[in-house]
């Protein structure tokens, strides 16, 4: 009941960060943008049947970092840097549970598909980056990994959380992608409302997998 009441209160905070970014005020992105991600800590904070104390806390490492770089990302200065480098980190974390923790094997016929679509968007984001080339492609190496890691994860487990966290990783490679063609390529509309969408659902996905009750409904 806790995490449903916690869950739907991170969907209205996500809800009036949209209604922030499109109607205004922009205070209502200030307050409520990072307050739907420390909500969805709070949840996995709250998870008192982790798969593993380890995946918890470096799941709940990497969700602080990202709320680091939602606050870097919205500021009205350009913090891009700083909040490019804040989701590395937390990515780097969510390598690390998906490394360790669990049933695992690597799979480099895995590792393919994001090779490829890595290939394609950073050829066609690469003549508009400028001086951010170098920062941009290991920012997309290590988020690829990140998602491959969580694909081999699963398919080393089969786990329903495995499968979630995994998803979780496919809606944060399409949360930064329609940032990254939004912000070097061609401004689109809407583009918002899909990267913060899917951003808050990556999250919630990520978090929600540090529970091991979803294999009792397996």
């Amino acid at each position: 009941m806790t995490i449903n009441i916690i869950t739907l209160l991170m969907v209205l905070s996500a809800a009036l960060t949209l209604r922030g970014e499109y109607r205004g005020p922009r205070i209502l992105v200030y307050i409520f943008k990072p307050l739907a991600t420390g909500l969805i800590i709070l949840m996995a904070l709250l998870i008192s049947n982790p798969v593993s104390t380890f995946y918890k806390y470096m799941i709940l490492s990497g969700l602080v970092f990202s709320l680091f770089g939602d606050v870097f990302l919205m500021l009205p200065a350009d913090r891009f840097i700083m909040g490019l480098v804040s989701f590395l980190i937390a990515h780097l974390f969510y390598i690390a549970a998906f490394s360790f923790t669990g049933s695992f094997s690597i799979s480099f016929l895995n590792l393919i598909p994001f090779l490829i679509f890595g290939i394609f968007i950073f050829g066609m984001l690469r003549p508009h980056l400028v001086n951010l080339k170098l920062p941009v492609l290991v920012y997309m190496l290590v988020i690829l990994v990140m998602s491959w890691q969580a694909l081999n994860r699963w398919s080393g487990s089969g786990h329903p959380e495995s499968w979630l966290a995994f998803l979780g990783a496919l809606f944060f490679i399409a949360s930064d992608t329609i940032l990254a063609i939004d912000r070097f390529k061609t401004k689109f509309r809407h583009a918002r409302f899909y990267v913060l969408t899917t951003y808050f659902i990556a999250q919630w996905l990520i978090a929600f997998s540090i529970s091991s009750h979803l294999r009792n409904m397996d």
